[in-house]
């Protein structure tokens, strides 16, 4: 079995990756240079626990390529994943200009092999709007003519970044949109290794292959905007949204997951398949009332949270000329990926309002840089950043932010604030610590 991955981003990545270490062979295809150049020298251009090894390993063993040639990429694959990215408009459509490059090129080269090949099947990996992947299908067919056989499917991905390498391995589910069923044989084969945990490979039409990962990345966005609202309702009246939290979710019917308060979801897939959703909606005369909420309730979260800052800091002259501390810059633990995050927002009204920005992140801090520019500084560890700060901001929950020093912390600060958009500590622990201490659905405490 041979496969091809389409594009060296976070989904191709992991996938070609995880896929070689099963005894596959497979050629990761970009069109970047510099990123091939460094994936060959061993150098993985994303944060990812276990990624690097995993990538060393198969390279050595000759199981994974890297390559900018297209055609010898598509002229020697099985299956072809298309792993693009598919970024949102600012008309709100998903840009699909690199599927459809993605798919010309493709064409190109299967049409050079003739009607006597062995069909290769196209995958569509990316997250694309209902309908996309039987365009694709289309869009080669017009470009090869009808004698030239090949097939297309769907293969939704469900990495979470920070365990993408758990998740792909021992997948809660596999699906899959076919139209041949011989199609459907082959992922069986393919994700065979990867399913002898007993869950299942769920073979559907590609239509609504493409619907599942819309429908669950939307419903878990929207469980996060609901106990961020529930948050700033127990803010109002009082009460404890931890507390609250516990009682609800102890019904098994609600669960746990993705029911934290804190500054709202961030990342490539929760802000662009909400969206997307909406988008959906329109072109089809929908109105998609509740993803719509959804997402506006998400943007008005970090608005709020600032609002606390400024709130705090309005007795003394606003916010100009204070020094805020950032801990946490990625959009969540475990990953270096800064897209659509919290903290880059608060960053930026900080920085409007005149405050001085230090940030620290274990591994997002210098693409944080690149996207905010020398605005934000950059501190070395939780304590550096904390030096001279009027006030500390917590925007990423990674591990090493739980349990710090705060003694070492109050020493070095200029006035003891911590504003928790992520509720990492007891408030009457912060209270004896002598913090005026802000989080999310709350009651903010002061030292006496």
């Amino acid at each position: 079995m041979r496969m091809t991955m389409v594009g060296t981003g976070y989904v191709g990545l992991v996938t070609g990756v995880c896929f070689s270490n099963t005894g596959v062979d497979v050629t990761c295809l970009d069109v970047d240079e510099g990123k091939i150049a460094k994936l060959r020298r061993g150098v993985c251009p994303i944060y990812e626990p276990g990624l690097t090894e995993l990538m060393a390993r198969n390279t050595a063993a000759g199981r994974l390529t890297y390559t900018t040639d297209k055609a010898a990429a598509y002229r020697d694959a099985d299956m072809i994943f298309i792993c693009v990215g598919t970024p949102t408009g600012a008309d709100g459509q998903t840009d699909l200009r690199y599927i459809e490059g993605a798919a010309d090129d493709i064409a190109d080269v299967i049409r050079t092999l003739g009607p006597s090949q062995k069909p290769k099947v196209i995958v569509m990996k990316s997250t694309v709007p209902v309908g996309t992947t039987l365009a694709v299908r289309d869009r080669i067919r017009g470009r090869i003519g009808p004698d030239i056989p090949f097939a297309v499917a769907d293969n939704p991905e469900f990495l979470k970044e920070g365990d993408a390498i758990s998740d792909f391995n021992k997948p809660d589910r596999v699906v899959v949109g076919v139209e041949d069923e011989w199609v459907a044989e082959l992922f069986r084969d393919v994700y065979d290794p990867f399913v002898r945990n007993g869950h299942p490979i769920y073979i559907m039409d590609v239509l609504s292959s493409e619907m599942v990962k819309y429908a669950s990345n939307n419903f878990l966005a929207t469980k996060i905007s609901f106990i961020n609202e529930m948050a700033n309702l127990c803010e109002r009246y009082g009460a404890n949204i931890n507390r609250v939290r516990e009682g609800m979710c102890a019904d098994t019917r609600i669960g746990h997951q993705f029911l934290y308060p804190g500054l709202g979801y961030g990342g490539s897939c929760f802000p662009k398949d909400t969206l997307a959703c909406i988008m959906m909606g329109d072109n089809a005369g929908l109105e998609m009332s509740l993803s719509r909420a959804v997402h506006e309730v998400n943007q008005l979260q970090r608005a709020r949270f600032f609002d606390k800052v400024l709130e705090h800091y309005a007795p003394a002259g606003g916010l100009a000329g204070k020094r805020l501390a950032f801990w946490g810059l990625a959009f969540k633990p475990r990953t270096d990926d800064i897209r659509e995050a919290p903290a880059l927002t608060l960053v930026r009204k900080a920085v409007e309002h005149g405050a001085e920005c230090v940030g620290f992140d274990p591994v997002a801090a210098d693409n944080a840089v690149r996207e905010i520019g020398p605005k934000l500084r950059i501190a070395d560890s939780i304590y550096a950043a904390a030096q001279g700060a009027d006030g500390i901001v917590i925007a990423t929950d990674w591990d090493e932010f739980k349990s710090p020093d705060f003694e070492r912390i109050a020493s070095a600060m200029r006035s003891r604030v911590i504003f928790d958009g992520r509720n990492l500590y007891r408030r009457q622990d912060m209270v004896k610590l002598g913090f005026d201490y802000i989080s999310v659905g709350r009651a903010p405490v002061h030292p006496r």
